[in-house]
């Protein structure tokens, strides 16, 4: 049977949810915890994501996040693989950490609260999971974003947006007093928590109004073929690669043809290297080719020696 297409589109919202392997531990210990938030981090910083909410569960996560650009795809591809590596890197092991395809539910943005029933959701999650007792405040659990939300903003990680879902809990400002609000209407919806309200969320492909739903499904409908609409996806990424390759060109007064002629570890196309692999997905044979580097393998070898150089 052949995959489900994705749905993507500039400012699409998701709430995306995947396991381990065999529902084995994603995480082993909290270092492993904050390994994986610096890699959203870092997917957020190459994409342009927002993420609204998120919560570390032992076999699984919750990601609730917007994309600015239609890029989901091409940005969990390289979040999911890179925490892979480095999770097998740091634990001596190899092979797969997570089990088959992500879940990634479509959520209507229109401000009609369907982004605060997703990030209730995935901030009750631990309250629902019995992690948490009766008597402990929802923020005792300290791997979701909902702590983030009750601290100020100089103390959240930068790609971590929370006016939206405020918002949508009708909190004009993201104050003190506001943040007290916002908190007090979380323990009050834990409270009066019904698991029956999230059958959309649990079972469905997408969570808003019909009209909502309808538009998306023509959009599908509208595509050619699974294999258009992965060049359509790979097309967002490239189109930002390409932006910096000509931008860095344009500074230093290369031009396509003293590109090619410089040699393939000149330290100007290692800088450039460098960038590419911090702002955005392309693949070590895509940078290679793209700034006459040679192989895949001597462009990895050469940004490796310079972070050890930099250390």
């Amino acid at each position: 049977m052949p995959r489900k297409l994705r749905v993507e589109y500039p400012g699409a919202l998701y709430h995306v949810l995947n396991r381990g392997d065999r529902r084995e531990p994603i995480f082993r210990d909290d270092d492993d915890r904050k390994l994986f938030l610096a890699t959203l981090g870092e997917c957020c910083g190459k994409t342009d994501w927002q993420v609204h909410a998120w919560c570390l569960m032992l076999n699984h996560f919750h990601l609730v996040v917007e994309t600015p650009k239609a890029n989901l795809v091409t940005g969990m591809k390289w979040f999911l693989g890179t925490y892979t590596a480095r999770f097998n890197r740091r634990h001596k092991l190899s092979g797969h950490l997570f089990s088959g395809r992500y879940k990634a539910l479509v959520v209507d943005g229109s401000g009609n609260g369907y982004l605060k029933k997703v990030c209730d959701y995935v901030h009750l999650n631990p309250a629902r999971a019995k992690l948490l007792r009766a008597d402990e405040p929802l923020q005792a659990f300290a791997w979701s974003s909902y702590p983030d939300y009750l601290k100020g903003p100089a103390k959240r990680p930068a790609w971590l947006r929370v006016n939206r879902l405020l918002g949508e809990h009708r909190i004009a400002k993201d104050s003190a007093v506001g943040r007290d609000q916002f908190e007090a209407q979380m323990e009050q919806g834990r409270a009066a928590e019904d698991v029956r309200d999230y059958q959309a969320i649990r079972r469905g492909w997408c969570v808003g109004e019909k009209a909502f739903q309808q538009e998306l499904l023509e959009q599908v409908a509208e595509l050619v073929g699974e294999y258009h609409y992965a060049e359509e996806r790979q097309g967002s990424g490239e189109q930002k690669a390409h932006g910096i390759v000509a931008a860095e060109l344009k500074r230093m007064g290369w031009t396509a043809e003293e590109l090619k002629r410089r040699r393939k570890g000149d330290a100007k196309k290692v800088r450039i290297a460098q960038r590419l692999r911090a702002e955005t997905t392309m693949t070590l044979k895509w940078i290679a080719e793209e700034l006459q580097m040679g192989t895949w393998t001597h462009v990895s070898n050469l940004l490796s020696r310079q972070r050890r150089r930099r250390k």
